[in-house]
Parts: C-alpha cells; sequence; structure tokens
C-alpha cells in the first residue's frame, strides 16, 4: 500500500483528500530565511523555552513532537536536498572541473560550507515518514543537470539516505546521515552521525566528507549556530582539510564574543599533517578565503552571496510523474495550512500524518513484516555510524525540477 493511500484514507471529505494530494513546495532557506520571518511569532523565544520545561537534561530528541506552529513547512528530507539541489553556482561542477588534486580539495570545501544554510531558532522541519521520499532535479543551468533523491530509510533511528548524480556522469554523492539530538538544560546539541561520499568519476577520487553540528542556545541569549569540527579526506591524492565552525570568534583582548559564523580550517598532506598547504578564514553565511602559504596568494574560496543569496524554489514539472511518497505531497496539506497561519487544520493534518504512519507501522509488526528501503541498501558499522548505499548507479531526472537561476555559473 503506498503511503499517499493511506493518509487520504484518513480525510473526511474531497476537499481535504484534494488537499492532501497538494504538492507543496516552499522557498529554500537562504541568507535572507524569509519564510520563518513571515511565520515567526512576537513571543517566540518564550514559547520555545516553555517547550522545555518538562524536558529532561540529557534527554534524546529525536522523535520529539513539535506542535505545527514550530514546524517549517516542509520536511527534513527537504532540508537535506536543498542544500544540494539548491545553489547559486554550479559547486558540485566546478569540483570535477579543477586542474588539479589540491584545487579539487579546495573546491570540495567551498561545495561542504555551501550545504551550511542559515539555521533558524525557533523552527524545525517535519520528522520524515518511514518510506519518505524526496526526488528533484536540476536545469543545465543549475548544477550542470544534477538528479537528487532522498529517502527515510529508518524512523528509530531516523536515517535517511541521499544519492545525487549529474547529467555528464562526472559527479556522484551519497550522504547518509542520521540526528542526535539531546537536550542539555540550557541548550540542545545536535550532533549529525554519519558521512558524506562525493565521488569525482574522471579523476577517480573519492572524498569523505563530514558535518558541523547544530547548537541550539536556549540561554541566556537564544540563538541558532553551527559549531564543531569537520573532516574533508581524499586517499587518492592523500590531502586532506580540517574545517572549525567556530561558536565565537575571540574579540580583542581574547575575550569571547564576535561572531559564531566563522569557519577556520587548513589543507594539509594526510602523510604530513604538521606541514600546512593552505589556510582557510571566514564566514560561512559572507566570504571564506584559502591562503596559498607556498606563494602567499590569497583568494575567494567561497562566496555565500553567490552560493545561497538568491535562491529558486523548486517546481512541479511533471505532477503525473511524482510519487506518492514524495515529501512535498505526504506533507502538502499541512504546509498548506501553516503557510495560511491555519493552525488547527495544520495540527490536525500533521496529527493525521503520523498516526497514519505508526498505525501502518503496527500492522506491518503484527504481519512479521522487516521494512527494506526501495532506493537503498542500509547498515550498520563497527563504529555504530550508519551506512547507505544506492540500489541504483544513477539517479533518473525528476518531475520536480529547480528553475534556472541568472546567476547560476
Amino acid at each position: 500500500m503506498y503511503l499517499l493511500d493511506l493518509f487520504t484514507n484518513n480525510v473526511e471529505s474531497e476537499d481535504e483528500a484534494e488537499a492532501a494530494c497538494a504538492v507543496v513546495l516552499t522557498p529554500p532557506l537562504s541568507l535572507e530565511g524569509g519564510l520563518a520571518a513571515e511565520l515567526r511569532p512576537a513571543n517566540l523565544a518564550q514559547r520555545v523555552l516553555s517547550l522545555f520545561l518538562n524536558v529532561r537534561p540529557g534527554s534524546d530528541l529525536s522523535h520529539f513532537q513539535l506542535p505545527a506552529t514550530f514546524n517549517l513547512p516542509k520536511s527534513q528530507l527537504q532540508l537535506y536536498g536543498e542544500g544540494v539541489y539548491c545553489a547559486g553556482e554550479d559547486l558540485l561542477g566546478r569540483c570535477a572541473r579543477g586542474r588539479d588534486s589540491l584545487e579539487r580539495l579546495a573546491c570540495v570545501v567551498a561545495w561542504s560550507i555551501s550545504t551550511t544554510r542559515p539555521p533558524i531558532f525557533g523552527f524545525a522541519p517535519y520528522n520524515p515518514v518511514l518510506g519518505e521520499t524526496h526526488h528533484v532535479s536540476t536545469t543545465s543551468g543549475c548544477g550542470g543537470g544534477l538528479n537528487v533523491l532522498l529517502e527515510q530509510v529508518s524512523h528509530r533511528p531516523p536515517v535517511t539516505a541521499l544519492h545525487a548524480t549529474d547529467a555528464r556522469g562526472e559527479v556522484r554523492l551519497v550522504w547518509c546521515q542520521s540526528p542526535a539530538p539531546r537536550f542539555h538544560g540550557a541548550s540542545v546539541e545536535a550532533a549529525v552521525r554519519g558521512a558524506r561520499e562525493l565521488r569525482l568519476l574522471r579523476h577517480a577520487e573519492t572524498y569523505v566528507i563530514g558535518c558541523p553540528g547544530l547548537l541550539i542556545r536556549l540561554f541566556p541569549s537564544p540563538a541558532c549556530e553551527w559549531s564543531g569540527d569537520v573532516r574533508v579526506v581524499c586517499a587518492e591524492s592523500g590531502l586532506e582539510a580540517q574545517l572549525s565552525y567556530c561558536r565565537t570568534r575571540r574579540s580583542f583582548l581574547g575575550f569571547g564574543g564576535g561572531d559564531a559564523r566563522c569557519v577556520r580550517g587548513r589543507i594539509f598532506r594526510s602523510a604530513e599533517p604538521g606541514d600546512t598547504l593552505c589556510e582557510i578564514d571566514g564566514f560561512w553565511d559572507r566570504q571564506v578565503t584559502r591562503r596559498d602559504l607556498a606563494t602567499g596568494e590569497v583568494s575567494v574560496l567561497y562566496d555565500a552571496q553567490r552560493a545561497i543569496g538568491d535562491l529558486a524554489t523548486p517546481v512541479v514539472q511533471d505532477r503525473k510523474g511524482v510519487s506518492a511518497s514524495e515529501s512535498a505531497v505526504v506533507w502538502g496539506e499541512v504546509s498548506n495550512a501553516i503557510l495560511k497561519k491555519d493552525w488547527e487544520t495544520a495540527q490536525q493534518a500533521k496529527r493525521r500524518v503520523e498516526d497514519t504512519a505508526r498505525r501502518f507501522a503496527k500492522e506491518r509488526n503484527d504481519r512479521g513484516e522487516v521494512w527494506t528501503p526501495k532506493h537503498f541498501s542500509l547498515s550498520q558499522n563497527k563504529s555504530g555510524d550508519w551506512e547507505c548505499w544506492p540500489l541504483e548507479d544513477s539517479v533518473p531526472p525528476a518531475p520536480i525540477v529547480v528553475p534556472s537561476s541568472s546567476s547560476s555559473s
């Protein structure tokens, strides 16, 4: 039985059924974050704090149920996908076009930074239901014809798999990750387990890329920021990069403060970790520079305004081709209600989706069936991290596309 069949069987009228089948696509998170600003209530900070009054420090928040008033009108699958297919520049294609291994590694670092989108305090995407998918393609003007497919391959724990390939046959990206948010009394820290594996096929190079964690501070000043260390490793070239997303940048005389959006790092040979080739410094929401220590030359490695400053919203190109499990369909009625600020309808629709998914899981368990992902294989390695591998070598073009942007390159 398809996910959409399960959801529409629970609506009470033709109007509700039509709403449940709607494909709702909303603007991606960019530097401005305008979508959340439109939904933000005046007393947001106090309302967020009230959510955690009865939550014990150390609690796992992976399945914490948020009221619809705290939801962005999109699923976590869509947020992960947007970090790959929504960009003002063809950063993945640039990785494949790098003239040497050092330049290619630097381009991979720039792409990795581009997936860091501005987090928004007080808002979170929907927790994806098991089997939910998200399938989007870019046009040739944005990302070189990149096809991206995501699937929620596990619910407890939550694990999302992503597979992306380009039309030129030069790039293949596999991204398997599982967020692990925990409440620590004054903050929520969300570590992201799993890694991204980017293959540049023409150069026979594979890059393993980590992710920063997300810190949500409740006291003394509510805020969201990316933090932690990220490694980018290419075994074939022997090159490695280490990045640090800083919680605070030291100000004059060494006191804390400054800007929480700084990123610093370096590129070096893995066999000679003390010998730095390039230094990386800047702000992931502005510019990041790269300084070549051999020549002293400083160049712009990443420009956030060009990469994520003005992003196009995906559109439906082939409605009949949209899968019943597509995120924009599964949560369509909820998102529609949130955009209209009809919170009662949003909460009811959200409860239908979640209750139906729970009933589906119970019926499967009663029959003794084991869930099998449709597009990926799933396993857990010795260190406890999840590994996902696509069942197909390439991703087909999607019925949902990202229009070309005038700033694409």
